[in-house]
């Protein structure tokens, strides 16, 4: 249903008449809060509410009471607040997407949990309903540009929290995020150094730090990344030395 003049009352009754696996409500026209009917949604593998003008922030109980969710798409919105610890509840995350909006805060180091992006897990997909969310796609922003995937599950694992404001240092522990593939915190006020192991997460392809208040040196690290083919750390305080594969 995304892509269409949809107002915010169709959340308010989609849970209640039936228990989705996947809902998809991306550009539309979704104004307000969050409605709190979306948490009766137990069953919810992916949710897509991306580019409305959803308000507020993001409730606690998005971690708390929707254990299935495996993607969580809600860039573009008018979102304020932290980024909540809460999600870090949610142990089949592997696509968090929360670009454009105005959360503040720091990135919360509970991230380093995130046991989707930790290990490669797999998912049960005999029964219908995480069969009916992985036969989906989705529009994600990956080297800059709109990609659409048309099979997602955890093969791509992805965190975007590029243009807010969020502040403070990235967190050291999110070099546990062994499988992550896309990491773009692009666009914010984050500060201090770049996590020293940040080279540990082998299976990384892009990572965009640019446009931070970013200091010190390039970890040695990062030159262990085979996998790399698009970095951008552009726009920030660095200095030192480039560095170079022995």
């Amino acid at each position: 249903m995304s892509k269409n003049k949809l107002s915010s009352g169709i959340l308010r009754w989609m849970c209640s008449i039936s228990s989705p696996s996947l809902l998809k409500l991306g550009e539309n026209n979704l104004t307000g809060e969050l409605s709190s009917s979306l948490q009766n949604c137990t069953k919810l593998y992916s949710l897509d509410l991306g580019n409305n003008r959803i308000s507020g922030e993001i409730p606690k109980w998005i971690g708390e009471r929707m254990s299935s969710l495996g993607q969580l798409r809600l860039r573009g919105n008018m979102l304020r607040g932290d980024i909540l610890e809460q999600l870090c509840f949610l142990s089949h995350l592997h696509i968090l997407d929360l670009a454009l909006n105005n959360l503040s805060g720091s990135t919360p180091q509970c991230f380093a949990n995130l046991t989707a992006l930790t290990s490669m897990i797999l998912l049960d997909i005999e029964n219908d309903e995480m069969r009916t969310a992985y036969s989906d796609h989705m529009e994600l922003v990956v080297k800059g540009q709109y990609m659409k995937f048309e099979s997602i599950f955890p093969i791509v694992n992805l965190i975007d929290l590029s243009s807010n404001n969020l502040w403070g240092e990235i967190p050291k522990g999110i070099s546990n995020l062994s499988t992550l593939g896309t990491l773009n915190l692009s666009q914010n006020q984050l500060t201090r150094k770049i996590p020293l192991m940040i080279g540990a997460i082998q299976r990384l392809e892009v990572l965009d730090l640019s446009c931070n208040r970013l200091l010190g040196p390039i970890p040695p690290s990062m030159s262990s990344i085979t996998s790399l083919n698009h970095l951008n750390l552009s726009h920030n305080l660095l200095s030192g030395p480039i560095p170079t594969t022995h």
